[in-house]
């Protein structure tokens, strides 16, 4: 058993002050309000859950400052993520995912959805470990301290035109498994344990064929640990037009027609939607998973995060091609594109964007996001005399604070984060050693 106490908590009835934590195994066996410090470890400043990053690309750091020049789009941007994807291999990709999630740790998240599409050797053929790659990232997400949901994405054709589906390029060779079932058997011989799970993904409309997607739905219910089933939707026009050429259907139609959207499905970018595709999102319960960040850094556009509401959809937050890693930025993103979209201010309430920003029961942690008896033992100490923070209410500084500002993160009891300093040591340096390997290998 271990106790904390910290000043200040947001708990799901609102803030509170001078809160003892005590943790048996990795869940809160009690939270007291109004308590002493006694022989507690202090948190200091505010107190928050921890953060569910629900969409992340974690090669992608590695493009971090070097897709940033001569401009473009989507789809150019698109060649120089392919150059980094033909470059990894487990060993690398095991030490920049590891960097990768403790720098994510660092910032809050204690909880990560790893949409993970990089299968095969650059050629297309299995690794002797046809899952080695999907076995690093979980191996990274241990050594880390986060808990991981392994997002294995089905990845069939190269793209989608007004003709049909086009067959995987060169540089998609590796994400590809060739058929439903081929997928589905790889992803069989892979298990989580405590803190690693097994789920799905269609990459998108335009990599799942429509008579691929009901069996792919079919498998991932019954065959896997998580329910959950992500898809890239709708992230840009010529997606959609592509679906409407082709299919005459919308991106969100056709997964809905294939049976893909319930409570336990989520939308990635759900950006260039219309108002039928809002309704049936909302009528499913399904969830929207934005990545801020990543939709203005690329040229995306904003999606509709109030209408969804209102219709009856959730929404989480990732950081998808972490340009930035900032759960608070994130946070902050949401609510501003809202702002910049309608012209109006206090789009989303501080309770709605506090459950986006810790909705782990999209990845299929359900016990987890909440400050609670019962629920996984996470906690995120947010200094309150920052720069940042200082003179900010304490019920405030979801939408005041950086990254930089977390000072303790504990994950199922555990200690991750002490200080500002990752239990792995200089997460930087760690870092620009994955990422400078990562550049200088030969292809």
């Amino acid at each position: 058993m271990s106790e904390f106490w910290a000043e200040y908590a947001l708990l799901p009835d609102g803030l509170a002050r001078n809160v003892r934590f005590r943790i048996e195994g990795d869940v809160f066996d009690a939270i007291d309000v109004g308590q002493p410090q006694g022989d507690a470890q202090r948190l200091p400043g505010v107190v928050l859950p921890g953060f569910a990053n629900t969409h992340s690309h974690a090669f992608h750091r590695a493009l971090r400052g070097r897709t940033h020049t001569g401009g473009g789009t989507f789809w150019t941007w698109r060649e120089v993520m392919y150059g980094a994807a033909r470059r990894l291999d487990p060993d690398n990709y095991l030490a920049l995912a590891r960097a990768t999630y403790a720098e994510l740790a660092l910032a809050g998240v204690t909880s990560v959805g790893e949409f993970h599409y990089v299968h095969h050797t650059p050629d297309g053929t299995p690794y002797d470990n046809p899952n080695a790659m999907g076995e690093a990232l979980q191996q990274a997400a241990r050594d880390a301290g986060v808990r991981l949901t392994l997002l294995d994405t089905c990845y069939l054709a190269g793209g989608l035109t007004a003709q049909g589906h086009q067959p995987l390029g060169a540089e998609q060779l590796r994400f590809g498994d060739g058929d439903v079932s081929r997928w589905a058997e790889r992803v069989s011989q892979m298990w989580g344990d405590g803190t690693t799970r097994i789920g799905a993904a269609v990459h998108s409309v335009r990599a799942v064929p429509e008579a691929d997607l009901a069996a792919l739905a079919h498998y991932a219910r019954a065959g896997l640990q998580v329910p959950a089933i992500h898809a890239h939707v709708s992230e840009q026009p010529a997606e959609n037009d592509a679906c409407q050429a082709f299919y005459g259907r919308t991106p969100v139609r056709l997964l809905a027609d294939a049976g893909l959207l319930d409570r336990d499905f989520s939308a990635v970018h759900a950006t260039h939607l219309t108002g039928a595709d809002v309704d049936t999102l909302g009528r499913a319960q399904a969830t929207a998973a934005f990545c801020p960040t990543t939709e203005r850094d690329l040229a995306d556009g904003i999606g509709p995060a109030r209408e969804l509401l209102d219709a009856g959809a959730r929404l989480s937050l990732g950081s998808d091609q972490h340009a930035v890693i900032d759960p608070f930025e994130e946070v902050r993103g949401l609510e501003s594109h809202e702002r910049l979209r309608t012209l109006h201010r206090g789009r989303i309430a501080q309770d709605e964007l506090l459950r986006a920003a810790t909705a782990h029961d999209t990845i299929g942690w359900s016990d987890a996001g909440r400050l609670q008896v019962g629920a996984k033992a996470d906690l995120v100490a947010v200094d309150l005399g920052s720069p940042r923070t200082a003179g900010v209410p304490a019920q405030f500084v979801l939408t005041a604070a950086t990254a930089a500002d977390v000072t303790d993160v504990i994950r199922d009891g555990e200690r991750v984060v002490t200080d500002r300093r990752h239990r792995l040591g200089d997460v930087g340096n760690l870092l620009t050693r994955a990422i400078d390997q990562l550049w200088e290998k030969q292809t």
